[in-house]
C-alpha cells in the first residue's frame, strides 16, 4: 500500500527544536515517510487561523494525505486529541479545540476518533510524564503510524459523534439593497492583504464588475475606521502602486490589498468577527 504524505502546521516557528523533534519522531516510526511543512508561522495560540489554513490548502494535496495541525493552548487538559476524516478523503491529526471548524463547515467531516494514548503515544525516551508536547509525543507519533499503514483509521482510537466536534461560529456574508457586507476573516500576513468571507459569486449577483470603483466602509467594534472609493479588479497590477484595491483571491473570496504595499499595515486593519466590511456602488 502506498504510504501517505504528512503535512505539518503549527505555531511553533523554527526558533528552537520543537519542529525537529516532531519530524524526528515521524522518521523513527518510518524513515520512508515524506514530511512536508505547511507552515510553522501560525500566530501564537490562534486556533481560528489554524482552522482556516487547513481549509486553504488541503484540497490541493493528493487524497489520503495526513495533516498534522498543532495549535494547542489547552495541551495537557481535557480537550480531545483526535484524528478526523474529511468527506473528500483526507485525515487531520489535531486537538479538537476549534481547529476543525472550517473543514467541518465547508468540506464536511465524516468520522472522528479520539487517539488511544495507551497504543498511539510515543513510549520511552523520557516522554511518559511530559504533558506539554503532544505535538511530538501524541500527534506526530500517531500520524506517522497512520500514514505508514502500521495502524488503520479505526485503530486510532474510539469513534465519537461528529456533532461533538468543537467549532467556532462562522458568520455569513449578506447581500441586501445593493450592498454586500461581511467580515475580514483572515489575512495574508506576508503581503498585508485581508480576505473577507464574501464569495465572488455574491459580488456578481450584486452587479459589481472588474473595473468598478466601489464604496468601501470598514468598522471595528462598531466604529468606522475606513471609508474610500476603491478599484475592484482581477489582479494587483491594475491598481497604481500604493493604492488600495479589491480583488478575488485564490479561494474565490473578495479581498483587499494595497498594490505593492500592506493594506493591514497602512490602514491599521485586522481580521476577526469584530472587523465588518461593506461594499456598494458609488
Amino acid at each position: 500500500m502506498k504510504k501517505a504524505i504528512l503535512v505539518f502546521q503549527t505555531d511553533f516557528t523554527y526558533k528552537e527544536g520543537a519542529v525537529s523533534s516532531m519530524y524526528g519522531v515521524v522518521k523513527s516510526v518510518d524513515r520512508e515517510l515524506e514530511i512536508i511543512t505547511g507552515t510553522h508561522e501560525i500566530p501564537q495560540y490562534d486556533i481560528w487561523s489554524a482552522s482556516y489554513r487547513l481549509y486553504q490548502s488541503m484540497k490541493f494535496w493528493p487524497e489520503g494525505t495526513v495533516f498534522v495541525s498543532v495549535v494547542d493552548p489547552g495541551v495537557g487538559t481535557g480537550r480531545k486529541a483526535s484524528v478526523a476524516r474529511t468527506s473528500d478523503g483526507y485525515y487531520v491529526v489535531t486537538p479538537d479545540n476549534g481547529s476543525l471548524t472550517h473543514l467541518n463547515k465547508w468540506v464536511g467531516i465524516t468520522e472522528i476518533r479520539e487517539i488511544d494514548e495507551s497504543v498511539n503515544r510515543l513510549k520511552g525516551k523520557d516522554t511518559e510524564e511530559v504533558s506539554i508536547f503532544h505535538g511530538r509525543d501524541l500527534f506526530s507519533y500517531c500520524a506517522a503510524r497512520l500514514a505508514s499503514g502500521i495502524i488503520s483509521f479505526t485503530q486510532v482510537g474510539p469513534e465519537y459523534p461528529v456533532s461533538e466536534i468543537i467549532e467556532y461560529p462562522i458568520l455569513e456574508p449578506e447581500l441586501k439593497g445593493g450592498r454586500v457586507s461581511g467580515i475580514f476573516e483572515i489575512n495574508d500576513p506576508n503581503f498585508g492583504n485581508l480576505w473577507t468571507n464574501i464569495p465572488l459569486s455574491m459580488f456578481k449577483t450584486a452587479g459589481f464588475e472588474f473595473g468598478d470603483y466601489l464604496k468601501v466602509r470598514v468598522w471595528h467594534d462598531g466604529s468606522k475606521v475606513f471609508s474610500e472609493d476603491v478599484l475592484f479588479h482581477k489582479s494587483f497590477g491594475f491598481a497604481s502602486k500604493g493604492d488600495p484595491m479589491i480583488y478575488n483571491n485564490e479561494l474565490m473570496k473578495i479581498s483587499m490589498a494595497v498594490s505593492r504595499g500592506s493594506f493591514c499595515g497602512e490602514h491599521n486593519i485586522g481580521y476577526g468577527s469584530t472587523w465588518a466590511v461593506e461594499f456598494s456602488k458609488k
